[in-house]
């Protein structure tokens, strides 16, 4: 495989774990849980609520891409929803800190990113293929 192609690989592999992440935080939007004390921690026996995830892409010193998962900076924030059985006194639980239209355009980010990659390594392949049958 090519250096060309092995780059490329790794922008496939990341536009893939870009659409992990995200769908994974698309499935869990409504994945409330008790509001945090102020230690940080849940009351005893109540849910805590989902931490949605980040991708963090970063430039390999080869070339190509490196991915590393996070855990998104608020995870949480507070929604009025006073008929959930773990709800504070005010009504509030905690809800993750999703936004739905940012996870729709990572997604697209992925999809575009993909096909761009695998359209590269096609080019790399057919002109490996091109050389080949100049030499023969």
């Amino acid at each position: 495989m090519s250096s060309i192609s092995t780059i490329a690989l790794s922008g496939m592999n990341a536009a893939a774990r870009r659409l992990e992440v995200s769908a994974s935080n698309v499935a869990n939007v409504l994945s409330t849980g008790a509001v945090p004390n102020a230690d940080g921690t849940v009351p005893a026996g109540a849910p805590k609520a989902y931490a949605p995830l980040e991708l963090v892409q970063t430039a390999s010193a080869g070339g190509g891409t490196q991915t590393t998962v996070t855990t998104a900076k608020p995870a949480t924030t507070a929604v009025f929803d006073p008929q959930a059985p773990f709800a504070n006194k005010d009504g509030l639980v905690a809800a993750p800190n999703v936004d739905l239209a940012q996870e729709m355009i990572s997604q697209l980010v992925a999809k575009y990113s993909f096909a761009a990659n695998a359209r590269v390594v096609k080019a790399d392949d057919e002109m490996a293929k091109t050389l080949i049958d100049m030499q023969a």
